[in-house]
């Protein structure tokens, strides 16, 4: 699924959530579904400023990814497991959202990629922005993190779905849920 259309997916998706569903926190250190939802929203800001970083390079970076990073790209997503980030990069996402303001959020992270979905190719290459574990990306390269970043995080949303009682036990990206209070 192309990352307009997966926005369009997550966006559809808060509808189905109350505000207590959406700000529920079933036990500390696991995000409701509005911090990773302001999480992904925030991370794919900074993903589109680098995308804008790269346009605007003047020179060229011949140091290229990360061991990770290369395997990240090729396989086109992240491994299917959980990322615990260092705790001063882990500050709890916000959870004081509603609905509203997270749709609104949504619609401009995917008017952002709309501006550079079709400029993002003409960026030169090798004009690129270091990130701290996948190492030198260029523009196209950012961009496509938007889109894997959203899809990483669709066991998170069933398994927080399954939270709040309105998930479905079963198959989410060929990882089979169990849910616990049977």
């Amino acid at each position: 699924m192309g990352e307009l259309k997966l926005i369009e997916a997550y966006k559809s998706d808060l509808q189905n959530y109350s505000m207590e569903q959406l700000q529920y926190i079933i036990d500390e250190g696991i995000w409701s579904i509005c911090q990773m939802y302001d999480h992904l929203i925030v991370v794919a800001h900074e993903y589109l400023d680098n995308v804008e970083l790269c346009a605007k390079a003047e020179v060229e970076q011949v140091l290229g990814k990360t061991e990770f990073g290369e395997r990240l790209y090729q396989n086109g997503n992240f491994p299917p497991i959980k990322i615990k980030l260092p705790d001063e990069m882990n500050a709890p996402p916000n959870n004081q959202e509603n609905i509203e303001n997270l749709t609104t959020r949504l619609d401009h992270v995917k008017h952002r990629l709309q501006e550079w979905k079709w400029r993002v190719g003409e960026i030169n290459a090798n004009f690129k922005v270091k990130h701290g574990g996948f190492g030198w990306l260029n523009a196209q390269e950012w961009y496509d993190l938007v889109g894997m970043h959203f899809r990483h995080h669709l066991n998170q949303k069933a398994e927080l779905e399954l939270n709040i009682g309105i998930g479905k036990r079963g198959y989410i990206q060929g990882t089979h849920l169990e849910d616990e209070r049977q």
